[in-house]
C-alpha cells in the first residue's frame, strides 16, 4: 500500500494539506495489519526533506520555495501526533548530518525530547553510508527509538550502530560498471531508468578535460582553450574560490560522492561518469545503484527531475535495512528478557 498524501494539515494558507486524510487511511490500515501480524512490531520511518537543514542553502529562492522550506522545518513535529495515536514500537529517522549541528539543530534535539516524553528510549548518531556497504560517501544523522514498556531494561538511551561489521567498502565502479554504456542524452532500451541528461558542448569539453577524481582547477588551460567557469572567475577576482568538484568525474575506485536530488547535472557536483569513453553525467539507474537500489527496482515519475528527486532524497536501502534489523533485534531481545522474568 502506498499513500501519496501531504502530511501537513489543511489551512487557509496551505489548502493542499491532507493530514486528516492521512490519519483516516492509517486508522483503517494499521489495525488491519496489526491483526494480520500479531506480535510483529510497527515501525515508523520518518524522514523530513533535508534541504532545509543542509549547509548549502540557496541564497535566492522564490517566495513559494522559501515558504516551503519553512514549512518543512515543522514536519518532524507534525509526526508526533501520529506517533502518539498509533504507538509504533519502533522509529527510525534520517537526515543530513548538519541537522545535528547546523542553524536548525534545535528541531532535531526537540524531536528527540518529544519522543522521550511520549515514552520512547532514543539514540542518535552520525554515520557514513559507505560503512554499511552503500557505494557512496553519504554522511547522515540517524535517530532510533523503541517504545519503552514496563520491565524494559533498555536504559536511558539507545546506541546507534556506526558500521556494519559484515559489510565492505564498495566502489563506484563495482556498483555501476555492469550497466550499458550511454552517450550524453542517451537511454537504454534494455535497462529501466538507465537514461541520462544531454550536455552542451562546453560541458562536454569540461568533462573531456579532467581525469576521474581530479578537481576543475585546470579548466583555464585545456586543448579547447580557456573553459573556466564564469562564476569561478568572478570569485577569483575577489580572492575567493568556487567548488572544485563541479563539472568533474567521480573516482572509479572509491565510493561515489554524496548523491543529491540534482545528481543528473554535472554542474551540481562530481557527477561525471568515471569512464572517459563516456562523456556524460550519471543516469537515473546509476544514481539508484549508488544509493544501493537493485537494478529491478523501478521508478516512475513525470520526467527525469522528478525521479532524480526520489532517488536523491531516498534513504539508501542497505542503510535503512540494517538500522531496521538492528532495532528489531533490540526489540526482540527486550521482549525475551521481559517475558523471562
Amino acid at each position: 500500500m502506498f499513500l501519496a498524501l501531504d502530511m501537513f494539515p489543511r489551512s487557509t494558507g496551505y489548502p493542499g494539506g491532507q493530514q486528516q486524510e492521512v490519519r483516516a487511511e492509517l486508522r483503517k490500515l494499521i489495525p488491519r495489519y496489526r491483526s494480520m501480524g500479531s506480535g510483529v512490531p510497527l515501525l515508523f520511518v520518518i524522514c523530513a526533506p533535508c534541504q532545509s537543514f543542509t549547509r548549502f542553502v540557496q541564497r535566492k529562492m522564490t517566495a513559494a520555495r522559501t515558504e516551503s522550506r519553512i514549512r518543512d522545518l515543522d514536519l518532524l513535529s507534525q509526526t508526533l501526533g501520529f506517533i502518539e495515536e498509533f504507538q509504533p514500537e519502533l522509529i527510525v529517522s534520517e537526515n543530513v548530518a548538519s541537522i545535528k549541528t547546523g542553524k536548525y539543530r534545535h528541531v532535531w534535539s526537540n524531536f528527540q525530547d518529544d519522543l522521550c516524553d511520549l515514552g520512547y528510549v532514543v539514540g542518535e548518531d552520525q554515520v557514513c553510508a559507505s560503512r554499511f556497504g552503500v557505494p557512496q560517501n553519504r554522511r547522515r544523522s540517524v535517530l532510533l527509538a523503541i517504545r519503552n514498556e514496563a520491565g524494559s531494561d533498555l536504559g536511558s538511551s539507545l546506541t546507534v550502530p556506526t558500521d556494519d561489521p559484515d559489510a565492505r567498502s564498495v566502489s563506484a565502479r563495482e556498483a555501476i560498471d555492469h550497466l550499458p554504456a550511454l552517450d550524453a542524452g542517451g537511454e537504454s532500451h534494455d535497462v529501466s531508468n538507465h537514461v541520462c541528461r544531454n550536455l552542451v558542448e562546453v560541458n562536454r569539453q569540461r568533462l573531456m578535460s579532467v581525469k576521474p577524481g581530479e578537481p576543475n582547477s585546470g579548466f583555464s588551460d585545456t586543448k579547447f582553450g580557456d573553459i573556466s567557469l564564469p562564476c569561478h572567475n568572478r570569485l577569483a577576482a575577489k580572492g575567493a574560490k568556487g567548488f572544485g568538484d563541479v563539472y568533474t568525474r567521480m573516482h572509479p575506485d572509491r565510493p561515489a560522492p554524496t548523491l543529491t536530488t540534482r545528481f543528473l547535472n554535472i554542474s551540481n557536483g562530481r557527477f561525471g561518469h568515471y569512464d572517459e569513453s563516456q562523456v556524460r553525467g550519471l543516469s537515473l539507474r546509476e544514481g539508484a545503484a549508488l544509493q544501493s537500489f537493485s537494478d529491478d527496482y523501478l521508478f516512475y515519475g513525470e520526467g527525469l527531475d522528478s525521479i532524480a528527486r526520489m532517488i536523491g532524497n531516498a534513504v539508501p536501502p542497505k542503510l535503512a535495512a540494517y538500522m531496521a534489523k538492528w532495532l528489531l533485534g533490540l526489540w526482540q531481545n527486550r521482549r525475551l528478557s521481559v517475558s523471562g522474568r
